[in-house]
């Protein structure tokens, strides 16, 4: 840790610079704007608690899932990248039993961390994650202890890259830093927000979310053992494959979608049921195929279609990895649209059925078709149902499309984004 004012003068005479360069992926020009963000939190926190002086610096990216569209809740494979969207917070310790949470935009949220069970009144809140958090830390062995902290987040919430995941990873992070010495890893880190969130928050997810974050960089994650997922970073440098990442914001209504994500797991599962499984993950899909006849009428047509989605999605997140590791960034871009096809035709998550009248993300993707047929990729992106979709654009195509996206789903609605070589991690 370090006084305010000894922060103040590293960032202020260019100490950081460095890392924030690396971890941001950007340039001076873009290292300017992240010393300036960090400045504030710096201040904010100051204003907020002023009786604390020694502070440290955190953070912890958003993501975007680059492959395996609902597979990872089937103990599935997945591909994924941390981006150079994050939350960061500015952390204290302090001595008794209370943890006091202040972001940017919000009341803070106070939780008394003697008492670790979930809370009906949390549900849906921070202070649910923060509690949750802290009872996976003590759950796993390890300890917990009080903190402040001020937060302040870029990630888009309701954007698909997965601001909650974020968020639980920070607190996470906080705590394996102040309380741990650091000594836990980030697949387990990963683990305990993803119980704060299915167990106190009260929102069913599997893992992709919160291992990205935490790891950082492209992750190849397979989760056929959920507690000891195998995850691999994937050794590819996107910045020079001459494209952008371009995630667009239809600006659809997430509200009331928890019933559309669910469902998915629960007629996936509905098939696994059929060959004595909990989850489809262990179902050999030439088994299911010699038997589909048998289990039309005892399962929905559309669990048997998500299952079908499941089956591929699983293999093409695989072979998506090897082709990046491999350097072909044209195969893969082929193997996107192939993702985005299955999710599109058989996972059914471009639209929920409750409100057809609203097909924001198929919209865009038909736009996406129609500009970067030929030349790029395109996709759902993220839970899906409403929200963002993901474009992989040749760089001189980028402003271009993003206009056109614009002038469609308004000003602001495209993120050109990068690859963060990082995961959560301690500042200083």
């Amino acid at each position: 840790m370090s006084t305010l004012s000894q922060l103040r003068e590293q960032l202020n005479r260019g100490g950081f610079d460095g890392t924030l360069a690396s971890v941001y992926c950007t340039d001076t020009a873009g290292v300017a704007v992240q010393k300036v963000r960090y400045a504030g939190a710096i201040d904010s926190f100051a204003a907020i608690f002023p009786e604390r002086d020694e502070i440290s610096l955190f953070s912890a990216p958003g993501r975007t899932e680059v492959g395996g569209n609902h597979t990872d809740h089937q103990h599935g494979c997945v591909l994924a990248a941390g981006v150079n969207l994050d939350v960061i917070a500015v952390a204290a310790p302090r001595g008794d039993n209370r943890i006091t949470v202040k972001s940017e935009g919000f009341d803070a949220d106070v939780v008394d961390i003697s008492q670790l069970s979930p809370r009906s009144e949390d549900t849906g809140r921070s202070a649910a994650l923060i509690r949750g958090v802290c009872d996976g830390f003590v759950r796993r062995g390890y300890q917990i202890g009080a903190f402040d902290a001020y937060t302040t987040s870029n990630v888009l919430k309701g954007s698909g890259l997965s601001s909650s995941a974020a968020f639980e990873v920070l607190i996470g992070t906080v705590l394996n830093h102040l309380y741990n010495g650091g000594r836990i890893d980030a697949v387990t880190i990963a683990q305990i927000a993803q119980y704060a969130e299915r167990e106190h928050f009260g929102k069913p997810c599997g893992l992709m979310d919160q291992t990205a974050s935490s790891v950082g960089g492209f992750v190849s994650i397979d989760f056929a053992d959920p507690q000891k997922p195998i995850v691999r970073q994937i050794d590819f440098e996107f910045s020079d494959c001459g494209h952008d990442l371009v995630i667009v914001d239809t600006h659809g209504d997430h509200a009331d979608l928890t019933d559309d994500y669910a469902a998915i797991g629960g007629e996936m599962r509905s098939v696994a049921v059929q060959f004595g499984q909990e989850v489809l993950r262990p179902v050999s899909p030439d088994e299911f195929y010699a038997r589909l006849g048998e289990f039309k009428g005892k399962v929905s047509d559309r669990a048997l279609l998500r299952a079908m989605h499941f089956f591929a999605e699983n293999e093409l997140a695989q072979k998506e990895a090897a082709t990046l590791e491999r350097g072909d960034f044209n195969a893969f871009k082929q193997q996107v649209l192939a993702s985005g096809k299955s999710s599109y035709c058989l996972l059914q998550n471009v639209f929920s059925t409750a409100h057809p009248e609203r097909q924001e993300v198929p919209l865009a993707l038909a736009l996406s078709e129609r500009m970067l047929a030929g030349k790029g990729a395109w996709r759902v992106h993220g839970g899906g149902f409403a929200g963002t979709i993901q474009a992989f654009v040749p760089s001189e195509l980028t402003s271009g499309y993003c206009t056109a996206m614009e002038s469609v789903f308004g000003n602001g609605c495209c993120y050109v984004l990068s690859v963060r070589p990082v995961g959560a991690i301690k500042l200083i």
